[in-house]
């Protein structure tokens, strides 16, 4: 099996589901579609083993070229469209990228690979042109896990990866049935997006509403209009629409009422006024556009109390947990009675976990090993060798606890990568490494920090005596517009002492952000 096989066999079992919903394009017509696109890429000259960048928002085009360079035996290197042409060049020059399938805006000048106009329109198929015979172990997917700068993370993950991450979806089968509409605004880029919008919509037979834009109105007007049963979303979404049904209730004068239902609801269904309560909740699912029945989140834990607030609307919430390394989802949650916040559910179908290194508190390691974990970071053997044991487990590096339901509770990050509210992701390696370069930095730690109850990339830098605040903010500034400004360090402080460093003479980050807490850093710039 390989993604082109399993889209095909998608498409001869639902030929007349949408699977382009705003486009109105069946599963059957996608298929032709891609194969045109095919035939045009082929001309272009893209042959079996090429890697392909594709760098766009969700439009129609991604999945259909993502599709049409499997089906020439190529693999897709996914590109975050939030990037810097350095950090692109970069990535091509690491994975020997010769082609980056781009949306106009996203052009400029380079020699370090072509660009493909993604939005051209493509001609006729090529009767001629069959599938490359894809192997499942074949890469399908590159995809860079900690920027592209200094030692980068490269993760290939292989036809059979993905086919068997959609069949493991079938857990969700209670909840996701065929026909469904998906709502897709996450990027496709990022493996939450790709799982949902690709795997999930192929292994059920649904159709995905893409979104290229996070614009309210215009997710209002697609709720509203499309009607979509399954929205997937990261965590700080769902908190904003929370808020913002909250804020409208009240506007209403309705919080009283509507408050007393999220709280006797299902008691007050059991005592026969549950046409009250469906009554109270109607206008508030209709924001969904009245047929929403599953919501998803994953990206980064979702807070207690926004997940509850959707539960007791009638919906069904379920949290996910993975990696780019797991194809996202390796852990799905399952509502049932008593369910703790923060659960993340256990290991999908052909999936294992072990919490190893536990604590007094049960807090471990999580480890996994299965189909959906990846093979090894591209040409990278000496993490290779610090991230998997003898046995094939693969170290998250997150530490986790399981409760009486044996459901993971994610709690805390081994590792430093830094988890924005926004569920994007930041490496301190990368920004660490740009940061040491500037004239008058001896050291630097970059980490994880909370500014005004906002997660907040921030860094601790030790400076030559001389240097000024005004200099180092300058440089800073400087060194942020060569990443993504996601990325940039805008919360920082400045010391003339030595960091706190190991043995081996790396800093100690966890003392660094310790010292920040405890005020041994004044001389700040927030």
């Amino acid at each position: 099996m390989n993604m082109y096989k399993l889209l095909e066999q998608t498409a001869s079992k639902y030929p007349d589901n949408l699977y382009l919903v705003r486009e109105n394009v069946s599963y059957a017509q996608f298929v032709e579609l891609v194969k045109a696109r095919a035939t045009s890429l082929d001309k272009a000259g893209v042959k079996k083993g090429d890697i392909i960048g594709i760098l766009s928002h969700n439009i129609p085009e991604f999945p259909i070229t993502m599709f049409a360079v499997w089906y020439l035996g190529g693999t897709v290197l996914l590109l975050d469209t939030n990037l810097t042409t350095f950090e692109y060049d970069n990535m091509a020059d690491i994975t020997g990228c010769k082609m980056v399938c781009a949306e106009k805006t996203f052009v400029y000048k380079t020699d370090k690979f072509k660009f493909y106009d993604i939005t051209k329109k493509d001609g006729k198929k090529d009767p001629e042109l069959k599938p490359a015979p894809v192997e499942a172990l074949d890469v399908a997917t590159m995809s860079f896990t900690s920027g592209s700068t200094g030692t980068p993370k490269v993760v290939p993950l292989t036809h059979f990866n993905l086919t068997e991450c959609a069949n493991s979806l079938e857990d969700m089968a209670e909840w996701f049935k065929a026909g469904d509409t998906l709502y897709g605004f996450l990027p496709m880029y990022h493996v939450f997006g790709f799982a949902v919008e690709i795997l999930a919509t192929l292994h059920f037979g649904a159709g995905v509403l893409l979104q290229p834009t996070v614009n309210p109105k215009e997710i209002m007007a697609d709720f509203k209009k499309y009607r979509p049963q399954v929205i997937p979303a990261v965590p700080r979404l769902w908190e904003v629409f929370r808020n913002k049904i909250i804020d409208n209730v009240k506007a209403q004068k309705k919080w009283w009422l509507v408050s007393l239902i999220l709280k006797y609801g299902k008691t007050m269904e059991k005592i026969g006024l549950g046409a009250l309560v469906r009554k109270v909740q109607k206008p508030i699912l209709d924001v969904f556009g009245g047929r929403a029945r599953l919501l998803v989140s994953g990206g980064a834990a979702t807070k207690p109390e926004v997940e509850t607030f959707y539960e007791r609307l009638g919906l069904t919430f379920i949290q996910g947990y993975g990696l780019t390394e797991t194809v996202g989802p390796i852990c799905i949650s399952k509502p049932i009675k008593k369910r703790f916040p923060f659960a993340f559910g256990g290991p999908t179908s052909n999936n294992e976990c072990e919490i190893r290194d536990k604590n007094e508190e049960g807090v471990g390691v999580l480890w996994v090993r299965g189909h959906q974990v990846f093979g090894g970071y591209m040409n990278n053997p000496g993490v290779n060798a610090e991230v998997f044991d003898e046995r094939g487990f693969f170290n998250t590096g997150d530490m986790v606890t399981m409760d009486k339901n044996g459901e993971l509770h994610f709690a805390g990050r081994k590792k430093q990568v830094i988890v924005l509210d926004s569920g994007k992701n930041v490496y301190p390696d990368e920004l660490e490494g740009l940061f040491i370069t500037i004239p008058g930095v001896k050291n630097v730690a970059v980490f994880e920090h909370k500014v005004k109850d906002k997660t907040v990339t921030y860094g601790v830098f030790s400076v030559e005596e001389g240097v000024t605040m005004e200099q180092l903010a300058s440089a800073v500034a400087t060194a942020n517009k060569k990443v993504a400004s996601y990325k940039w360090v805008t919360h920082f402080a400045m010391t003339t002492e030595d960091l706190p460093l190991t043995s081996t003479q790396k800093v100690k980050h966890h003392v660094v952000r310790q010292n920040l807490v405890e005020g041994k850093y004044p001389d700040r710039h927030e």
